[in-house]
């Protein structure tokens, strides 16, 4: 599973993309790179105990580096893998770098907490900014276009916070969880469903999406 773009370590494609050809990567790079990949990978499939294990070694092996920029997106990624399964709070850990962080890092960081100025979603990836400044109407074209996975369901999740997603949003975002078998991902995803089949008094629907939760939390 490849999360964060192999050129440039610990820029995830949900933070920054594109990269420039370069020299190999130092052996640091390569330990963070790897540990991050594995941390995202274990919070979006439910695994709380890997997850806190590879996240503080990759930030043990950045903090080697006095790179605060680096550390910023690093914690970054670990909160937008949190939107990604619908838990909203604080990026506390980017907060307390915050002040020393790039513009595009606190760009992010708003737009994680659904409070980025229009102004700013220029500093975003393309997908991100896309989906940034999308209405209603159209925020759904925005999001499905996105191919990367996580990219997806970060975009899906923000969508989420402030009322853009439509129901095609949604199963867009459960397939790809299920699709990726991101266990964390796809309960919250189907939860949302489940509460809109509610909502719309669609007992079957409701019944089917309840059976399927099911057999994720006990197989």
């Amino acid at each position: 599973m490849k999360l964060i773009a192999a050129c440039v370590v610990l820029v995830a494609q949900t933070v920054l993309g594109g990269c420039a050809s370069g020299p190999k990567p130092a052996d640091w790079q390569l330990s963070a790179k790897g540990a991050m990949d594995r941390a995202v990978a274990a919070y979006l499939e439910g695994n709380n105990r890997v997850q806190a294990a590879e996240l503080s070694q990759a930030k043990s092996e950045i903090a080697s580096t006095g790179r605060i920029d680096l550390m910023a997106r690093a914690e970054l990624l670990a909160c937008a893998s949190r939107v990604a399964s619908l838990v909203f709070e604080p990026c506390a850990g980017f907060e307390k770098l915050r002040q020393d962080a790039p513009p595009a890092e606190r760009a992010y960081a708003d737009y994680l907490a659904g409070t980025l100025q229009a102004q700013d979603a220029i500093l975003l990836p393309k997908n991100q900014q896309i989906s940034a400044l999308a209405t209603v109407n159209n925020a759904q074209a925005a999001i499905l276009s996105i191919a990367d996975p996580l990219s997806l369901l970060v975009a899906s999740g923000v969508a989420v916070q402030a009322g853009r997603a439509s129901p095609a949003v949604v199963q867009a975002a459960v397939d790809t969880a299920s699709s990726q078998g991101w266990k964390r991902a796809l309960l919250a995803w189907l939860g949302v469903q489940l509460k809109l089949a509610e909502s719309t008094g669609n007992s079957v629907e409701a019944a089917r999406l309840q059976r399927r939760i099911n057999l994720v939390l006990k197989p």
